[in-house]
């Protein structure tokens, strides 16, 4: 009985137009606002690149310096890396020497994992066809033992560096 009633025909109508339009608007807005061909918000987010690191001077006994990097963001969205930590699947243990320097024990080399203070680092999001960048300087990251061999002396070194938790 009570279905003959206008007022219960005009609540349902007002239901199934309510869970349409929500439908509709939230495909809109899953939908992204990249115009880039094959990107959507609904995919995954592609990884960061870092470029290897580079001490900003050079290492002796005893010594620390700064590690200077770019990170590069592909995605649409700002991303964020909470850490840097060494990669070590590359050079050996996540550092490189330069070949005139090859009787240089990397060893006696230690990078100290970056925060950023505790804070990270936000990287910015691709704008039209050109990546986010963020230069990044990482200070006193890499030290040098004392026990550095005279053939470390004047070696370039290298850090491979991947984005952690």
């Amino acid at each position: 009985m009570g279905w003959r009633k206008p007022g219960w025909l005009l609540m349902c109508l007002v239901i199934v137009v309510t869970v349409i339009s929500g439908g509709v608007a939230s495909a809109f807005w899953s939908h992204g606002s990249d115009d880039s061909a094959g990107s959507a918000a609904t995919g995954g987010t592609l990884a960061v690149a870092l470029s290897p690191g580079t001490p900003t001077a050079s290492q002796y006994p005893g010594s620390q310096t700064n590690v200077v990097l770019r990170v590069s963001n592909p995605n649409a969205s700002p991303v964020f890396v909470g850490s840097l930590v060494l990669d070590t699947s590359q050079g050996t243990g996540g550092l490189a020497v330069d070949a005139s320097h090859s009787g240089c024990g990397l060893a006696t080399l230690s990078f100290t994992t970056q925060t950023n203070g505790g804070v990270g680092w936000t990287i910015p999001a691709k704008v039209g066809a050109v990546d986010g960048t963020l230069p990044i300087t990482l200070a006193n990251a890499l030290a040098m033992s004392t026990s550095a061999a005279n053939a470390c002396q004047g070696a370039s070194f290298t850090v491979y560096l991947v984005a952690g938790p």
